[in-house]
């Protein structure tokens, strides 16, 4: 059983930069692939980006591609998200997840067994 802490939310200005920690514990972190979701008021949740075990991989959503990078260290059973020229859009509660999903839909939520109870970015204009 691993559990997930997500924390880093904050707010902060259009333009900004915010670093988001997802620290496991209880379970054997590199054996599991890491994303993030986020779900914005009023909008079903959705993929922001995620990362393979040994942190060699990583895949993001066209929305924040080139602006977000998903990193990890398993020595420290931590995955990151860098989070820079933040957006009003990027506005929403953060969850990083774990689980084996396959490669073909790494973007679902369904592959994810373990979820952090999610941290709030909130981005002013």
């Amino acid at each position: 059983q691993v559990q997930l802490v997500d924390s880093g939310g904050d707010l902060v200005q259009a333009g900004g930069s915010l670093r988001l920690s997802c620290a496991a514990s209880g379970g054997t972190f590199s054996a599991y692939a890491v994303g993030w979701f986020r779900r914005a008021p009023g909008k079903e949740r959705e993929f922001v980006a995620a990362v393979s075990r040994s942190g060699g991989t990583s895949y993001y959503a066209d929305s924040v591609k080139g602006r977000f990078t998903i990193s990890r260290d398993n020595a420290n059973n931590t995955v990151y998200l860098q989070m820079n020229s933040l957006k009003p859009e990027d506005t929403a509660v953060y969850y990083c997840a774990a689980g084996v999903p396959a490669i073909a839909t790494i973007r679902r939520s369904t592959g994810y067994f373990y979820w952090g109870q999610g941290t709030q970015v909130t981005v002013s204009s």
